[in-house]
């Protein structure tokens, strides 16, 4: 494919723009140098270039959902900064190769890309606009755009853009401690804000038994009020008539052999709360529905105070990690008028710098008392910036939505790295069927599973389920999550994914279509039936024989038997949220 020769650069004429390319392995570097005589704060800058539409039908970035669909150049811009998403795009073809892979090296501060169809000419406009928001006051800045143009696989080009951030020194992942990649229960959906610490332990009890080795305390144990808002939030204090004694209660759930994480949701000090009077000429808007406002991090003062309220956390209750949530709400739109004008008590005006420099120190600091300190963020905040501060990602809330829940968790595994990407928190109603209640696990395979229903008001038979299907995953979580990941489709959803490793192959169906065996199979073929529907075609690409045993939503074996399959499309009868288990014999 034709790399962009030429760039349009538009700005301000204080600022004098350099551009200078290199391609190295079929990759083409855009260097940017931008200078101004005077130290100010830049404004802002467009590079446009134009890209060929051959073979494109869709259209990829970490923010996409459900709409995989081409833009327009009339659209609108894609904003991407530290904290949402990640400045990486991808268009691809329709048998899933890239064919236009764009990412910008700055991914800490405010970027907007404009990359759509333009009309008049069928061509793709590509258009990146720096400095949208007030940034420090500089002299020089240094970008580099990414464009990649390679005929590879639409998720090896996301991957690779991935693996590109992680070499640019600024962005260096955290490390990922064991536990963080282990099955986890969560609070919110099983109490709300209804938390009490004997029946939290009892649930750590029968969560542990099933293989959860975490426990994540969501909202609610900073306050009596249980009606959801964030009034209440800011002082981050234990409500007591929910927990007697934090440390004690902490210390029997470590008894248990589960570890303890608690919420917070960081950016919102609430118009209750005592820390209101200290910090309410520090905010940078107010939220008046949720009761609360929005700290303004550019204050050293605020950014202290948060970090010493997660160090307390540490030290005192013995905590092993923080969930820390809202972080996309620090943003300077929509800010009031007193955030907006100079204030000499801050030491940046950049936002997003002053964001890098909280979540930066709260990280180095808990790490120096807990060096496998656990922090989750959820999606939107999950790019290169966000891997340095955390060490897990969530996908965003989507409850009793098991299509949402994988469409969620494989964008993020596909940008993510080694960074754990776990699922919103399973739930589900207590009338619903075993099948449906198996496909809210499986839909959410390939990453670590976050449950939260209460386990001791589950009928036997969703506890068969939950039974089996976390069992399934932590035997399988090598491949699962360590495998090579290969989702196809993602305009359609991820109807099929596929994982592997050496010793095995786990191909998941989420569609009522068919699938491909593929070829050079490991000893070990699993296919997960998540289509809902009781038969299945395969192609058989190459000769497979062996022992096929077949599991029913619940974990049950209902057939075992010697298969001997030949090349071509074959039909197989399978369970609603089954599972077939092929050990191939030796050649």
């Amino acid at each position: 494919m034709k790399q962009p020769c030429d760039f349009e650069v538009i700005k301000d004429d204080s600022l004098k723009v350099d551009i200078s390319t290199n391609e190295i392995d079929g990759i083409l570097y855009v260097k940017l140098d931008i200078n101004c005589d005077d130290e100010i704060a830049f404004s802002p800058v467009d590079i446009i270039w134009y890209h060929d539409i051959i073979d494109i039908q869709s259209f990829w970035h970490p923010g996409s959902g459900r709409n995989m669909s081409l833009p327009v150049d009339w659209m609108g811009n894609i904003s991407f900064k530290g904290t949402v998403n990640a400045p990486v795009v991808v268009f691809y073809s329709g048998d899933k190769r890239n064919r236009l892979s764009v990412s910008y090296s700055d991914a800490l501060n405010s970027v907007l890309f404009n990359m759509g169809v333009k009309e008049e000419t069928g061509e793709i406009r590509c258009k990146i606009t720096l400095f949208t928001e007030p940034s420090k006051k500089q002299k020089h800045y240094e970008g580099t755009i990414r464009i990649d143009c390679r005929n590879v696989p639409y998720y090896e080009a996301i991957n690779d853009a991935s693996k590109w951030y992680e070499t640019l020194g600024s962005y260096k992942p955290s490390h990922v401690p064991e536990y963080a990649e282990m099955p986890m229960y969560s609070t919110w959906y099983s109490f709300h804000q209804n938390l009490k610490d004997y029946e939290i332990e009892e649930q750590c009890k029968a969560a542990k038994e099933l293989g959860y080795k975490t426990i994540i305390v969501d909202d609610g144990w900073q306050t009596d009020d249980n009606n959801r808002g964030y009034a209440f939030c800011g002082d981050w204090e234990i409500c007591s008539n929910k927990f007697k004694d934090m440390q004690g209660h902490v210390k029997k759930v470590h008894e248990i052999g589960m570890k303890y994480m608690i919420w917070y949701s960081v950016p919102f000090v609430g118009f209750k709360s005592k820390a209101w009077e200290r910090f309410s000429d520090k905010v940078l808007y107010n939220i008046d529905y949720l009761g609360a406002g929005v700290l303004d991090p550019r204050y050293p003062e605020v950014r202290e105070y948060l970090i010493n309220i997660y160090e307390s956390a540490v030290l005192n209750w013995n905590i092993d990690g923080l969930k820390l949530d809202f972080v996309d709400q620090f943003d300077l739109r929509g800010a009031c008028t007193k955030a907006l004008e100079i204030d000499n008590r801050r030491d940046t005006e950049s936002v997003q710098e002053a964001v890098d420099l909280l979540l930066s120190s709260v990280m180095e600091r808990l790490k120096k008392l807990k060096p496998d300190i656990m922090i989750e963020f959820r999606q939107r905040y999950i790019g290169p910036c966000m891997r340095k501060y955390g060490n897990m990602f969530r996908a965003s809330d989507c409850p009793n939505d098991p299509v949402t829940n994988r469409i969620e968790t494989i964008d993020l595994r596909l940008l993510s790295g080694d960074t754990a990407v776990h699922s919103d928190m399973l739930m589900w109603s207590n009338n619903d069927t075993a099948e449906s209640v198996a496909s809210q696990f499986i839909n959410i395979l390939f990453s670590v599973p976050q449950f939260s229903m209460r386990l001791d008001k589950l009928s036997k038979e969703h506890m068969e389920v939950t039974k089996f299907w976390t069992s399934f995953w932590i035997d399988n979580r090598d491949v699962l999550l360590q495998g090579k990941l290969m989702p196809a489709s993602p305009e359609a959803m991820y109807p099929v994914v596929v994982a592997e490793n050496d010793d095995k192959r786990i191909i998941a169906l989420y569609d009522d279509m068919y699938i491909k065996t593929g070829v050079n199979i490991p000893k070990k073929l699993i296919i997960v039936n998540g289509a809902m529907t009781e038969e299945i075609y395969l192609v058989i690409e190459e000769d497979i024989r062996g022992k096929m045993s077949q599991y029913d939503c619940r974990g049950n074996l209902i057939l075992c038997e010697q298969v001997d399959y030949k090349t071509g499309l074959i039909k197989l009868n399978i369970k609603k949220s089954g599972v077939i288990i092929i050990e191939l014999e030796d050649n």
